[in-house]
């Protein structure tokens, strides 16, 4: 690679909603552009966290000069502590706000101490090895998100993700158009934008809307109030408790990265609030119901998040109850549309009204709509393009978009990229180049990649959930092979066995036939020494082509061959 091309390379974030990660090659120089994670799908059973996959990091560590990170979102700042020690520990750029919940993770990891922070201010350059970077202010639903214009030796890259055009943000600055302005009078070679809104017209509402809505609510809610947001939505949180000091009520914090990330935030000066205006939950009894909200987690419908524990009466402190209103002040991330709806009809059972959905006014986006993705080309009249933070339909209608603006000369190219696609830019046009090797890496307790066998783990817990599982225990003569017990058919997630009468003597036929035939050499050999590991193949064989036969389902089929 020469130093009139610039290379980037999506880790993550490409035709999918979240674990952000981009490394940008010039010359021998990389510099890693945010590094996020992923929720789970509904069918990554068991699954905490999706990461970016740094395979192709793994051996250019001492290229690494630093990872320059847009905002505080997970999305954009979780997979760090994950994965910061094999990239080597380069220095982490970010914003103030950023950095202080940056630093609660790390210190949560116990890597606090390992890792070399720099905060920026927005508007001031630095320097990241040899290329300049300047941060500038955009607005979005957490103060201090920044876009960065960077400086290599080939040009000029504009990474801005997570923007809009918001003149009245909750906290925060607007955007920065001047500098952007500013860039585009300098031809970016290209810009790295997300697109996630391109399907929405016109302009994305301002975060003041919010606010009105909420106290629309806290003037009229008969009872206590439960907001639901993302622990990392400062602004929203500072909404409610605008509203709350504006209407008497008190707020209680619940679900452990909301009340961390709020303490940073309340340290940093971030969130504002009367003294007297945040309470435990266990001061909840001294207030009416009319006196108190509550901000917490799960607007996504984690199973383990607040918000579902007190759909499903399993919170240890609150009890949804009638006269209760509770807000959803966030729009499902693709995927998780099922879980929030259950959770929506286990509030409505309890008595709760529930306020959610797009015509509620209580969540507006932080992406910008087509208005805003026109007014930003206007602007930057970069050379290339390339759309991600967006499904794969989002990035194709990102470029008929563009297609569209005929007004635009001369017009931008753009490029759809793909998992692992190594896209170089100069001064003329954009190009994917070759690929590299990009999956998922979980996290299920530890760190997994594919090679792990983690997918077939997941494969299994799929089939589990569809299927259940059938337990085979018999006990064979050791020396013969002959059944000397059972045998012993359990099920669980399958068919009530003992309910099936015929379904279980047929299951415990297959099982002895298929020892006599194995104890009569009808394979080949005489058995005279049990061989556990083959018997329990061809049980299992012979079991699951029988329960297919007369089930047409696939359960796990777990042979235990006792040897006595």
């Amino acid at each position: 690679m020469t130093l009139s091309q610039v290379r980037a390379i999506p880790l993550g974030g490409v035709g999918e909603v979240g674990r952000n990660m981009w490394a940008l090659e010039c010359g021998d120089e990389i510099v890693i552009l945010d590094c996020g994670v992923m929720f789970p799908e509904e069918d990554m059973l068991g699954i905490d966290l999706v990461l970016p996959d740094i395979a192709y990091l793994r051996d250019k560590t001492d290229r690494i000069k630093g990872i320059l990170l847009s905002h505080g979102h997970e999305d954009h700042i979780g997979a760090i502590p994950y994965l910061l020690a094999d990239l080597g520990f380069p220095p982490i750029y970010g914003s103030r706000l950023t950095m202080g919940l940056l630093q609660g993770k790390l210190k949560e990891h116990r890597l606090l101490d390992k890792a070399k922070l720099v905060t920026f201010q927005l508007g001031e350059p630095f320097e990241v090895g040899t290329w300049t970077v300047e941060p500038f202010a955009v607005a979005h639903s957490i103060p201090d998100a920044a876009g960065f214009g960077i400086t290599t030796p080939a040009g000029l890259v504009v990474y801005l993700t997570d923007w809009k055009l918001d003149h009245t943000p909750a906290l925060g600055r607007p955007t920065d158009v001047a500098t952007l302005s500013a860039l585009g009078r300098r031809r970016p070679v290209a810009l790295l934008t997300d697109c996630v809104r391109v399907e929405s017209p016109g302009y994305t509402p301002s975060e003041a809307t919010v606010g009105e809505s909420f106290d629309q609510i806290f003037a009229i809610a008969p009872g206590r109030i439960i907001v639901a947001t993302f622990a990392s939505n400062i602004s929203r949180v500072q909404q409610v408790i605008e509203s709350a000091e504006a209407y008497g009520r008190r707020i209680v914090l619940l679900g452990r990265s909301m009340e961390r990330n709020s303490k940073i935030a309340l340290d940093l000066g971030y969130l504002k609030a009367k003294p007297e205006t945040l309470i435990r939950p266990n001061q909840m009894a001294q207030f009416d119901d009319d006196q108190i909200a509550v901000v917490c987690t799960g607007s996504q419908g984690e199973p383990m998040a607040v918000l579902n524990r007190l759909a499903n009466r399993d919170h240890a402190q609150v009890k949804i109850q009638p006269g209760d209103t509770v807000v959803f002040s966030a729009t499902p991330i693709p995927g998780n549309e099922t879980s929030v709806s259950r959770v929506i009809n286990n509030l409505f059972r309890l008595g709760a009204d529930v306020i959610y959905g797009a015509d509620a006014g209580v969540h507006v986006s932080g992406h910008a709509a087509q208005e805003e993705l026109r007014f930003l080309l206007a602007l930057l009249r970069p050379v290339t393009v390339v759309p991600f933070y967006g499904e794969y339909r989002h990035m194709v209608l990102y470029r008929n978009l563009v297609a569209q603006m005929t007004g635009l000369q001369p017009q931008p190219q753009v490029l759809i990229p793909e998992p692992g696609g190594v896209l170089a830019f100069d001064q003329m046009q954009g190009a994917q180049v070759g690929t590299v090797p990009v999956g998922f890496v979980f996290v299920d307790g530890g760190v997994l990649d594919e090679d792990s066998g983690v997918e077939t783990v997941i494969r299994d817990r799929q089939l589990l959930a569809r299927d259940g599982m059938l337990f085979i225990v018999v006990s064979i003569d050791a020396e013969t092979g002959a059944i000397s017990g059972g045998p012993d058919v359990v099920s669980r997630g399958f068919v009530q066995m003992r309910q099936n009468p015929e379904l279980l003597a047929a299951t415990e036929e297959a099982v002895r036939k298929t020892l006599a035939e194995i104890s009569r050499g009808a394979h080949g050999a005489t058995v005279t020494q049990a061989d556990t590991h083959f018997i329990a193949a061809k049980i299992k064989e012979q079991v699951a082509d029988l329960l297919k036969r007369k089930t047409r389902r696939h359960p796990m089929v777990l042979p235990l061959i006792l040897a006595v």
